[in-house]
């Protein structure tokens, strides 16, 4: 028996699959199953809703995904805002939201333009997961220390101390315990230990503790088994515009992270490239099946599949086996879960929110002078909501883009009887004013030197040199410079792209060498 994996490229025999990938997939299970509730409860949905999600994620687009290695399910990076919309919509319509953004999914992944979701700023989505795990870390304090959360980051923040003065004992322990215990892990040397994960150790520890302590705390309730729980989703009454609004969110921000999560999985091993298409039409798939199912929306998660590529995952029967595990385990022992106390999950949720602040991502954005578009995102995110944040971010990233290519350095310099001219950044219609004024102090008649090393030129940068030059040779002038046509040809229509050094100008010295059209005249 083999498993044909056009995937990755490579053909597995079920021995290899038994080797590699059945080991990989009880990994990802048990690092799954304990955010799957998590998030769920940072939703603000039955917990039942992300293990669905969780199930559904790992049949579905295990079975039917671009990115054989991704793995899929609900994700801490949408937690925020299936909060605002269950508040809002009520649960079922939310369901019906996750539904509609799956139907659109799968419609970009037919039509093929996956690609274009690549386009966003990265500072801008690195930000939005800031500002959202900043967000999962002040409501969930707040269940860590024995409380609820309130209803935005400021009320959140507003209440921090007074619920720090007012501790509920067990509550507190048991979600200290667990971030400790999560902390501890993440800094164990490479080993055997580590090798199972920190999530798993942290809430069965912790749950354990909880049932030696005979600690007095809420715990998760679980309303009926797995398929008892399944349940239509609800069309709203009248109140269309909100829920159009959920739908255009939820397949705008799941797509962008499923498919940045499915390119940064492909860094992590050497087989087959994803296909972005089919994983984009396997994941709307996948939440138009567990919006009908009553589960959350699902995307391609970058922890847990680097987790399935560190455990020896080789094909997609991992991601597959692992929702298989899950959907065994809900099912036969589900009534196992009802341990785990609330606070632990809580803790859970602030360990993963915090590491959404990823450090790594700050500094190359620093170096990169993409830090002010994080900055305004992950502060409208967290100011004022997800939408507003992500607005802010793309805003930020566009005028910053119109700067640039309207930023052209123009140098006039004179060296004896020469006027040496240095043209450099974007020279586009934006730039031509400057480019006029720095021009206008070469004299009538005088010899010019113009070294083009521009990034980008378009047709009004072209038309203004060209200009210029004719009237200053009119003049009685001279310039040397590299053909104009070449310039046009190899910049023209471009932008952001590496400047490519300009040819060396000719001399006044040397007549003999050949010149532009706007040479010695």
């Amino acid at each position: 028996m083999t498993l044909n994996e056009k995937g990755t490229g490579s053909t597995g025999s079920l021995k290899s699959v038994l080797a590699s990938d059945v080991p990989a997939s009880l990994v990802v299970f048990l690092v799954a199953l304990p955010l799957c509730m998590g998030i769920a409860l940072a939703s603000g949905a039955p917990i039942m809703a992300g293990l669905i999600a969780g199930v559904v994620g790992g049949l579905v687009v295990g079975l039917f995904g671009g990115a054989p290695l991704l793995v899929s399910g609900p994700a801490a990076g949408l937690a925020v805002m299936v909060f605002g919309f269950i508040q809002e919509l009520g649960f079922g319509v939310t369901c019906a939201a996750v539904v509609g953004a799956g139907l659109i999914q799968m419609a970009l992944g037919g039509a093929k333009v996956a690609r274009t979701a690549l386009g966003i700023s990265p500072a801008v989505i690195h930000g939005m997961l800031a500002g959202i795990g900043i967000l999962i870390v002040l409501g969930q304090l707040h269940i860590v220390l024995g409380g609820a959360p309130q209803s935005n980051a400021w009320a959140n923040l507003r209440e921090l101390p007074e619920q720090i003065a007012d501790l509920h004992g067990p509550a507190t322990m048991l979600g200290l315990l667990t971030i400790g215990v999560l902390v501890v892990w993440q800094l164990l040397p490479a080993g055997r230990l580590k090798q199972v994960p920190g999530p798993l150790v942290a809430v069965v520890g912790a749950s354990l503790a909880a049932a030696v302590w005979g600690a007095d705390v809420k715990r998760v309730q679980l309303t009926g088994d797995f398929f008892s729980s399944l349940q239509l989703p609800s069309l709203p009454q009248g109140n269309w515009g909100p829920f159009i609004t959920a739908v255009l969110s939820l397949a705008l921000v799941a797509s962008a992270e499923s498919l940045l999560s499915a390119v940064a999985t492909d860094k992590l091993h050497t087989g087959s490239r994803a296909n972005l298409d089919k994983e984009l039409f396997a994941q709307g798939l996948a939440n138009t099946l567990s919006g009908l199912a009553g589960g959350l929306p699902i995307t391609g998660v970058i922890v847990r599949s680097a987790a399935n590529i560190a455990a020896g995952a080789k094909t997609r029967a991992s991601a597959f086996l692992h929702g298989v595990w899950m959907l065994l385990f809900i099912t036969l022992l589900g009534s196992m879960l009802g341990l785990v106390p609330l606070t632990v999950l809580a803790g859970l949720l602030v360990f993963v929110g915090a590491k959404l602040v990823n450090t790594h991502h700050i500094q190359e954005l620093r170096r990169r002078g993409e830090l002010p578009v994080y900055v305004v995102t992950v502060a409208g995110v967290v100011g004022v909501n997800l939408l507003a944040g992500i607005g802010m971010g793309l805003a930020l990233a566009v005028l910053r883009l119109l700067w640039r290519l309207g930023r052209v350095e123009v140098d006039v310099r004179q060296a004896g009887e020469v006027h040496q001219v240095r043209v450099g950044g974007a020279l586009t219609f934006v730039g031509v004013p400057q480019l006029s004024a720095a021009l206008a102090q070469v004299p009538v008649g005088a010899r010019v030197e113009l070294d083009l090393a521009v990034e980008a030129l378009d047709h009004s940068g072209y038309e203004a040199l060209d200009n210029w030059c004719q009237t200053h040779r009119k003049t009685g002038g001279k310039v040397w410079m590299e053909p104009l046509e070449e310039v046009w040809t190899r910049k023209g229509a471009t932008s952001a792209v590496p400047a490519v050094p300009a040819v060396p100008v000719v001399p006044p010295s040397s007549p003999s060498t050949s010149l532009s059209s706007e040479g010695v005249r």
